[in-house]
């Protein structure tokens, strides 16, 4: 990394500490600039392969310094924001997280520590620019150091994802950024290729080892050479091929259909898959073997409804990049329509957004999109009017879906569209709690359960012992009178769910960590954002 391609601005509010900063930054061979005051945030240049870093020494409460701040949500994805703040300043770090900063530093700075800190946000954001992946979560982050740090190594990945949160936009990243980048990267849907077709289709055939087969074919490994492959919805790969593929993944080698010579293959595999495969393995419906040779590596992408701080960002991109296709000018998105989409819930991810930005960009009439824009079934269910469904705890989180998750998110989905008071909701989670102590198919009784229901119930408790139904049925609710007349917000549910789960764990963080199904940083963010002790 040539640290001399960034731009790095400097405020001066703070004189001492932006000469520091300053100085610290121009030793490592950073092109460092002190400005006295914040520029507009189209102004601040992050073309090609320059990124930009605003570092802001002081003056957090200035109106400049809040009007820049809240334009963050509409910078390029790859500009990062510091700020220095004081010792005695009582702002904690969802306050700076709500507005976009990326780090922050007490003062006195320590200036190898913000070298190092500026160094690694450097790196990261250029790999944003570089490899089109957006968001700023930290969530997204931790996809994208993965990525950085997967892409130097030869080991298979395995990539878990619901459908259209971009997991072979992940792949592509992967592949660009590795030493195989100038070789063919070569991705093959599994779910889209019929079974008889599949393995001709991954390891080729010979000339009349089949009827058809008319000719020599090579297959997808012997097309990708030295390159990368990826097999998107492994999941759905029968087992036949999976026997062959394990071979492939272990020897290195593989066989035409048809043919009796041993071809050697020097490829990278990636694989993803929106399928709980544990689950699978278990059911026997994928083997084990490869399941645990395939997740040598993993790189797990949250839904965008457990981001949505990345909307605006997303929105802003698809929005530039149709605008540019179609020859059109937008002045953006106003505040109230943002809104709006950041309440919705995507169940189709990113591609849902993605095609409604095109949608938008192409039938407005307008310069700016309102409100009015958007289409009536997303409006409808992203009003701020309307009852947000209580999170269920254990579900959302999981890497795939298992029976029970099934069943409980089919249940997720049909209460997102309701408008209840909060009386009716609970009567029904309190009526649905038996999915999580009793797979769906077992029988009433537990004398009469069948082997095979006891084994995957013992299995699931085996993968996950602490979410047993004892402390799904911790959460409880109040049956108070005004508890069963006033509708709740998400936010009001969300801060009384965290308590009561902190108070049945006696506090322990990791625990209720994972009873919520969120991450140990997120349930740290939700306890300061929330005043929680």
């Amino acid at each position: 990394m040539d640290m001399s391609d960034y731009r790095i601005l400097v405020t001066d509010n703070d004189a001492e500490a932006a000469s520091r900063v300053i100085g610290v930054l121009s030793s490592q061979g950073m092109h460092v600039k002190k400005i006295s005051r914040l520029p507009r945030i189209d102004r601040i240049p992050a073309a090609g392969e320059i990124v930009t870093l605003v570092i802001i020494t002081g003056g957090i409460h200035e109106q400049s310094t809040l009007r820049f701040l809240k334009g963050i949500k509409h910078a390029p994805a790859n500009m990062g924001v510091v700020c220095l703040v004081e010792p005695t300043e009582p702002e904690n770090l969802s306050y700076f997280d709500s507005l976009g900063v990326d780090e922050v530093f007490e003062k006195p700075v320590d200036g190898e520590e913000i070298a190092q800190a500026v160094s690694r946000m450097l790196e990261r954001n250029r790999l944003i620019g570089s490899i089109g992946i957006i968001g700023k979560t930290p969530e997204m982050r931790e996809v994208i150091e993965r990525i950085a740090q997967y892409s130097q190594v030869n080991s298979t990945v395995l990539i878990f994802g619901e459908s259209g949160t971009g997991k072979e936009l992940v792949a592509q990243a992967i592949h660009r950024l590795s030493a195989r980048r100038h070789k063919p990267f070569i991705a093959v849907n599994c779910a889209a290729i019929a079974e008889g077709v599949l393995e001709s289709e991954l390891f080729g055939h010979e000339k009349g080892s089949f009827t058809g087969a008319t000719s020599l074919r090579k297959g997808h490994f012997e097309i990708a050479g030295e390159g990368t492959i990826f097999l998107d919805e492994v999941g759905e790969m029968p087992l036949s091929v999976q026997v062959k593929l394990m071979r492939v993944l272990e020897e290195r080698e593989l066989m035409r259909v048809g043919g009796s010579n041993k071809i050697r293959v020097n490829v990278r595999m990636l694989a993803a898959t929106n399928k709980d495969l544990e689950y699978e393995v278990e059911r026997g419906n994928f083997r084990r073997d490869l399941f645990y040779r395939l997740k040598v590596l993993s790189i797990q992408i949250q839904p965008l409804r457990e981001r949505r701080e990345d909307i605006p960002l997303l929105m802003n991109y698809f929005i530039e990049k149709f605008c540019r296709e179609n020859n059109k000018t937008f002045a953006g998105i106003d505040q109230e329509a943002l809104q709006i989409l950041k309440n919705y819930d995507w169940p189709g991810n990113v591609r849902e957004l993605r095609n409604l930005a095109e949608s938008m960009v192409v039938l407005s009439l307008g310069s700016r999109i309102r409100a009015r824009d958007i289409p009536d079934q997303i409006l409808r269910r992203g009003s701020p009017e309307r009852l947000l469904p209580v999170h269920f705890p254990g579900v959302e989180r999981r890497e795939g879906r298992g029976a029970d998750a099934i069943e409980f998110q089919m249940l997720y989905r049909a209460l997102l569209n309701l408008q209840k008071e909060f009386g009716e909701i609970k009567q029904l989670l309190t009526g649905t709690r038996e999915i999580f102590r009793r797979p769906s198919y077992a029988p009433d009784s537990e004398a009469g359960e069948d082997t095979f229901a006891k084994r995957e119930r013992a299995s699931a408790e085996s993968r996950h012992p602490e979410a047993d139904s004892s402390e799904y049925s911790s959460v409880q609710f109040e049956d108070t009178e005004d508890t069963l007349k006033k509708p709740q917000s998400m936010k009001e549910v969300e801060r009384s769910a965290i308590a009561r789960v902190l108070a049945g764990t006696g506090s322990n963080r990791r625990k209720a960590a994972k009873i919520l199904g969120i991450g140990e940083r997120t349930l740290y963010r939700k306890i300061k954002e929330y005043n929680l002790k």
